[in-house]
């Protein structure tokens, strides 16, 4: 039996046009949900005649993200009915996460096809209270609940929460296939790739898409599909990614509408985190844009020998420096500012570098990312690089130097380097699960070129900065993207029947 939260605290009567229902199929995968759901604060503030019903899967992964959200919902007006499906008690992958957990997560999104139909013929379809179904809005991992919509009679949208140039190479995967017939190798060399600008080194490529990781069918079979909706929006901006863009909507047959909405940021305030006024307050002691900030996501960690390379780069390049720092994603978390003296931490990091490093450094666990960002102390950012880290950065306006470590932060940091120069290279073809050991030279090296103030990536950045925020302004490209979506899904035919 599914479980329904109804988040719409609006008890005004509705108005005489009928809303449009449209129904989200997040994948229960970190990262994917939070710009979803701005996604569709960002249709409401347009138009008030959406609801939004978001069928959630029940994984370890997403239920501290849900709870997180439901409780931030509880305070607002937001029109969001939360839908929690049946737990997946005989859910039976093809192979284990950890070989592919592209592969894995597709899985467990297509176990619950039928299910999914369920719920929107219960809660929206059958429901005479409901607003009139006017689509299904599909992740990547869930494109097979396009079939979905077809047999209810309505259309798909393809939210993709990545950058623009990426979803160009999963568009570009089923015609290099159909030539070439096989995954990407480590050592093919150079790929030219429509929607970057610049050859794709194969040492660059995802994991997924090598041949000896597995999940690279997956990923075909995803990029096969995106063409099959009637509309793909993108968190991304025109003025970001003019190239990528410009490929999608012209280099490729038969593509639906393209819109890009971006940059879609939560911009609520994170200060209930736990001991984050510590984090603030040092902060506030700092001379402006003379801090840099270290931070890998919610899934980044380095090992002992890597942690004390950063540790010494740090130390050597003598910038002041706020890094937020985890062992491991799932064990020997630090979760405190307070614990950055720890004992935990004397055993990992070089003898006596808390005690020398203690007038112009902070090592935390989790850390505010939007409003480290924001802080006026704060001068450059040694990222991961996944893509909402990306907007949130060019948001405040913070260069980035860059670290991938899983997923397409490697492509993500390319183009930022290569093809936009918006970006101090660290490292573009790291990936954590090879145990690369990035040196404290190369770490103090690149820490020194971002904090220089005359560095021109700096002012590329900045300019770039001011254009994510006029984007979503009235009159930006982002706002006529959205104003071009709300059009598109008025017009369809499940819209037009009575």
């Amino acid at each position: 039996m599914c479980t329904c939260i109804d988040l719409s605290l609006s008890q005004q009567p509705l108005n005489k046009m009928k809303k449009a229902e449209l129904v989200f199929i997040p994948p229960p995968v970190p990262g994917h949900l939070v710009p979803l759901i701005e996604f569709a604060k960002g249709l409401f503030d347009r138009n008030d005649h959406f609801s939004v019903t978001v069928l959630l899967i029940q994984f370890p992964t997403i239920t501290s993200l849900v709870a997180e959200y439901t409780k931030s919902f509880a305070e607002s007006n937001v029109p969001i009915r939360l839908i929690n499906l049946p737990p997946p008690v005989h859910f039976c992958p093809s192979q284990e996460p950890y070989k592919s957990i592209e592969k894995f997560v597709t899985e467990l999104v297509d176990y619950h096809k039928a299910c999914i139909k369920e719920a929107i013929v219960k809660h929206v379809v059958s429901n005479e209270n409901s607003a009139q179904l006017a689509g299904l809005v599909v992740d990547i991992f869930s494109t097979s609940m396009i079939d979905v919509a077809n047999e209810l009679g309505v259309p798909s949208y393809l939210f993709f929460t990545s950058c623009a140039a990426f979803l160009g190479l999963l568009m570009f995967l089923p015609t290099r296939h159909a030539e070439i017939g096989r995954e990407f190798e480590e050592f093919d060399g150079e790929a030219v790739i429509p929607c970057y600008v610049n050859p794709v080194p194969s040492s660059g490529m995802p994991e997924v898409l090598l041949s000896k990781y597995g999940g690279y069918t997956t990923f075909l079979n995803h990029g096969r599909r995106v063409k099959e909706t009637g509309g793909i929006i993108v968190n991304t901006f025109e003025e970001l990614e003019s190239h990528a863009v410009k490929c999608l909507m012209n280099d490729f047959d038969n593509v639906p509408p393209v819109y890009t909405v971006g940059p879609l940021i939560d911009l609520k305030d994170e200060s209930n985190k736990l001991d984050s006024d510590v984090i603030m307050k040092w902060l506030d002691d700092q001379p402006d844009s003379s801090v840099v900030f270290l931070c890998f996501g919610s899934m980044g960690s380095f090992g002992k020998d890597q942690a004390k390379e950063i540790a010494f780069g740090l130390e050597q390049s003598g910038v002041r420096f706020l890094w937020s720092f985890r062992k491991s994603p799932r064990k020997d978390k630090l979760e405190a500012p307070s614990d950055y003296n720890s004992d935990v931490l004397q055993e990992i990091l070089p003898n006596g570098f808390l005690e020398r490093t203690k007038k112009i450094g902070l090592v935390c666990g989790w850390a505010p990312q939007k409003a480290v960002l924001a802080h006026k102390s704060v001068g450059a950012f040694v990222s991961h690089c996944g893509w909402n880290s990306i907007l949130e950065s060019l948001w405040f306006g913070v260069p980035i130097v860059t670290w991938p470590l899983y997923a397409e932060q490697q492509l993500n940091a390319l183009q930022l380097v290569k093809d936009l120069g918006l970006a101090v290279e660290l490292r573009l073809d790291y990936k954590i699960s090879k145990g690369e050991l990035v040196n404290a030279d190369e770490i103090e090296r690149a820490i020194k070129c971002a904090m220089d103030g005359k560095n021109d990536v700096r002012k590329r950045f900045k300019e770039k900065s001011e254009m994510s925020r006029l984007a979503v302004m009235e009159g930006g490209s982002s706002y006529a993207a959205f104003g071009g979506l709300i059009e598109n899904i008025a017009r369809n035919k499940a819209m037009k029947e009575e």
